[in-house]
Formats: structure tokens, sequence, C-alpha cells
């Protein structure tokens, strides 16, 4: 391994590799460290529309779209009472626009792109510690994951945090990962072959229905099978199951109440054990800092709900490629560009916030307590710019009469009226399919917007006139 590179990425998931391979596309040198060998198991499997533009401009989604992975159609929702479909419109000639994919081999599928467009990539090699001046990470101790005694230090000018829930800067160094009052969730989950496809909704679709105390997913995959998971209140299923003496106990338990997604399960095979993560809600006190930025899980993450995952992942990975790129060429100065960053995908994910905890009250079973918990309380909406996240909402989104029938609900949900909407959010479509960065000069935020060609942030003329 190389003793220094000009930017040192950590983690090879969807939001490293991506940054990464944006970086060596514009000519820097990129060194990145994966803690595990690929492929390997990760959740995460619905992939939004979203995503593509992303890949696209990574070089990367013919790879992922000849690959044979499960084309995503939309998604169909049995939500209390009410039944409806999110359809991905307009997918275009040449297929679908979202899949839902095995992420042990999307994963390695991007990673070895990055690899491929230049990223000097090592397998199997943990950070074991960062050192710093100041506030600023300069150096970074690593082992082999394999064999602790095989190690070295490798020194950078931009660190690119993609390191996932452990979350090396926020957890370890910052500590300052804070966790929402709501979305203390649990997810229980596992495969099933030979399940019977959904009779209903578009082609693909991932299956989400709702229970007395959570919901679960239906997510087909191109394997053959069926991925299930049970997501509920984490108080409720520590007690159900001491009371049941198992996690596939409860599991099962909340199938038999689930009719959808039992029906699917008729005649098939669990083929896998159970797998269980929790505590679905958390953000990152900043995102950035002195040299170094924060993407995808390692600064924050939200309840599966709405598939957000990838999405918040690569996006975040694009909007910090554009600022290390930008400042590099000398176009932008690194505080403009790091604030930038910064403010762009805290709206992202706040908006996302606000929307499926909108959702999650919209269900008609208003006497269960899952549902209940999952409103944002004062204390969140203390720590979120929700004004400025829904001004996002309605500048993202092309149809403004859709924008401002999302933003009135959100409005409602705020206040504490009552919807009276079993589907505030029957537009999701919209919200998914919106260009969600701000891409022109109108939308630019603090002066900036990305640009795709040439790839990096661009100044509005307004304040580049303000300037002068």
């Amino acid at each position: 391994m190389r003793e220094s590179t000009r930017v040192l990425v950590i983690g090879g998931g969807p939001a490293g590799s991506t940054a990464a391979g944006l970086l060596a596309k514009e000519g820097l040198e990129v060194t990145l460290l994966e803690r595990d060998h690929f492929p390997r198991y990760h959740i995460g499997e619905s992939i939004l529309p979203s995503c593509r533009p992303i890949l696209e401009l990574l070089g990367v989604f013919d790879k992922v779209q000849s690959h044979g992975f499960q084309p995503k159609g939309g998604a169909y929702f049995f939500w209390g009472t009410e039944e409806w479909e999110v359809v991905f419109s307009e997918l275009g000639d040449d297929g679908a626009n979202a899949f839902q994919v095995v992420r042990s081999e999307f994963d390695k599928l991007l990673l070895d792109h990055a690899r491929e467009l230049g990223v000097e990539v090592h397998e199997g090699v943990q950070v074991k510690e960062l050192e710093f001046d100041g506030e600023r990470p300069v150096a970074a101790v690593w082992a082999e994951s394999d064999d602790a005694s095989v190690g070295g230090r490798i020194t950078f000018d931009y660190l690119v945090d993609a390191s996932g829930r452990n979350g090396l800067m926020a957890v370890r160094n910052l500590r300052n990962r804070k966790f929402h009052n709501v979305f203390r969730n649990v997810a229980a989950w596992s495969y099933w072959r030979d399940a019977k496809p959904l009779d209903r909704g578009p082609d693909g679709a991932i299956t989400v229905s709702s229970v007395e105390d959570g919901w679960f997913w239906g997510i087909p995959l191109h394997d053959g099978t069926l991925s299930v998971g049970l997501v509920t209140g984490r108080d409720g299923f520590n007690a159900k199951r001491s009371e049941l003496g198992s996690i596939q106990a409860v599991y099962d338990e909340a199938l038999g109440t689930c009719p959808s997604i039992a029906g699917l399960l008729e005649g098939a095979t669990q083929v896998s054990e159970m797998k269980v993560e929790q505590d679905y809600s958390y953000a990152a006190e900043s995102f950035t800092g002195p040299g170094y930025f924060l993407i995808g899980d390692a600064a924050c993450f939200l309840d599966p709900l709405l598939s957000t995952g990838v999405h918040l992942a690569t996006y975040s990975a694009m909007l910090a490629a554009a600022a290390i790129v930008s400042v590099e060429r000398g176009e932008v100065e690194i505080e403009h560009a790091q604030s930038f960053f910064s403010t762009v995908y805290r709206h992202a994910y706040e908006r996302l916030l606000v929307l499926v905890s909108t959702f999650y009250e919209s269900y008609r079973g208003k006497e269960h307590h899952f549902y209940q918990a999952q409103t944002l309380s004062q204390a969140d909406r203390d720590g979120l710019n929700l004004q400025s996240a829904f001004d996002r909402i309605i500048t993202g989104i092309e149809d403004m009469e859709d924008a401002a029938d999302v933003y009135a609900r959100v409005q409602q949900h705020l206040h504490g009226a009552e919807s009276g909407n079993p589907n505030p959010l029957a537009n999701l479509n919209k919200v998914h399919e919106q260009k969600q960065a701000p891409i022109n000069p109108e939308q630019a935020v603090d002066g900036l917007y990305l640009s795709f060609f040439p790839f990096g942030l661009r100044k509005a003329l307004a304040a580049v006139a303000g300037e002068k």
C-alpha cells in the first residue's frame, strides 16, 4: 500500500465506491480501504430511480442494468385498511430505472468499477486509528482484518468517511452521533425460496404491508428468493422475544397477522437464519469538518420504510466528490464547498425523515403504540430546520401541484392535525423521481449548484457578481 494519498476513502459500500470512483474519474489520486473481502452480505436491497443519474455519471449504470438484477417497477402498499401502488413512471425505452438487488453482487460491482477507474482498493484492511493535526485528520493507522500483525500508516489530504453504521469519525472520534426519539425500531428478516409473485402492482415491486405493531417488506430478488422483513418497535420486539423465546417466533407470529405477505409464502421454504438490526434513525451533529466528509450511513441513517439507504449513500457521495473536485481545481474555497455539501445532504435527510414520519402517522390504526411512537417529537423538531426542509421539497419536485400537496400534508402533521387521508404520500413516485440536488443556478444553495458536465460545483451568476 502507498504511504500517502490525496484522498483516503474508508469503506467500500455504495457510498465509498461512488465517491472514490467519481474522484478518480476527475484525475485525483484515491485510496480506498475496506474492512471486509467482497462479495459480502449486506441488507438494503431495494434501489430507487434517483440512483440512476448518479450511476450513469459514474459510468456503471450499464453494468448494473445488464447484470440481471430484478427490475423494480415501483412499490405496492397494504397500509391499514387501504391498498395503493407507487409506479416509477417514465422508465424509458432502455428498461428499468430501479432494481431490487442482491447487495453482495451490487456492492462488488460498484467496488470493482471504482478499481477500474483507477482507485487503489485494499480489501480486508481496517482503520485502527486516525491521527489528527488539531481538528484535521491527517493519517490513518491500518491493519489487515485477518492478521492484525500486518499493518501500516497512510497520510492523506482529504478523508471521506464511508464506514457505514460503525461510523469511524462520528462514533469513535467526534462522538457526535445523535439518535432521534422516533424510529427506535428493530428489523428482523430472512429469505424464502419458491414464494409466489405478487398478483398486483408494478412488475418487480417491493411489497410493504402494515401489521398491528409494525410492517413487513417483501422484496423479490433475481436469485429466486424473496427477502421478507419485519420492522417493529424495539421495546415491543424485546418483550415479545422474552415471551415467545426467540426472534424466529416473534417473526412467525407477526407473519400470521399479515395475510398479504403470508399469502406469498404459502408453499415457500425459509432458506436462511434470522438476521436482526435495530435503531433506524440517527444523524451526526456535523457532516464535515477540517479536511473530512461523512457520507452515507457514516453520517446519518433513516428507517427503511421508503428504501432510501442506497439513494442517500450515492447522493452524498456525489456531493462530497463534487466538493473536493471543485476545491482541487481552485474553483471554490473549501469552507464554501463543505457548507454546500452539509446543507444539501442534511436537507435531503431531514426531508425524508419528515416524510417517513408523516407516512407512519397516516396509518388508521392509531390506537397501536408503534404508529404513535413514529411521529416526530418536539425534541426531534427542535433539532431540525423543518421549514427549510419543506422549502427543498417544493424546490425539488417538478410538478408544483404535487409539491404543494405534500407540503400541505406535512404542515398538517407538524401542527398535530389529523391528516384524514390513509395515503398522504400517494405521490411518492414524484418524491422518488425528483432530481433532489440543486442542479441549476435557480436552485443554488449559498450561491453554489451541482454541475454534471463538467462535474463539480459551480457558482451562480448572482454569487459571482456579488464577489466583484
